[in-house]
């Protein structure tokens, strides 16, 4: 992307996530994972309770649950309340910036459902040739 398309952007041009150095890595490794997708599409919704978001979020374990959601407080995509009451009450709701990756996220969510049928036809069709096709003799080779 150029300079001028960076600063239409409002995009800092001292980040690029080609670079192996650039922490800008990390935000994608986190925008990509699966929960992170699904987390923030619920607390987009409304703000939830632990155990809320554990049902909604079917295959998230607890541990899962808890790192993903303090990563996502320590990025400042969420924010965590917790209530002096007994027993404690803790909520989590999206924060402004997380609501700046709610429309891309469910994007990207929306595609995978529209297009699973596809996939799943291409995966079919890979596996029959590979499973088809004669596989190359392999020879061994031992260095001694």
């Amino acid at each position: 992307m150029s300079d001028h398309a960076n600063n239409a952007l409002n995009i800092s041009s001292s980040w690029n996530a080609y670079n192996a150095q650039c922490p800008t890595r990390l935000m994608l490794n986190r925008i990509a994972d699966k929960w992170t997708v699904l987390l923030l599409g619920l607390l987009e919704q409304e703000t939830k309770r632990f155990s809320t978001l554990q049902r909604e979020t079917d295959g998230i374990s607890q541990k899962m649950l808890t790192q993903t959601l303090r990563s996502l407080e320590r990025d400042g995509l969420i924010q965590r309340t917790v209530y002096a009451s007994v027993p404690p009450k803790v909520e989590y709701s999206i924060t402004a910036l997380g609501s700046t990756l709610v429309a891309p996220l469910a994007a990207i969510r929306i595609w995978s459902e529209s297009h699973m049928h596809e996939v799943l036809a291409a995966q079919a069709a890979y596996d029959h040739v590979q499973d088809t096709e004669p596989q190359p003799k392999v020879r061994k080779i031992v260095f001694k």
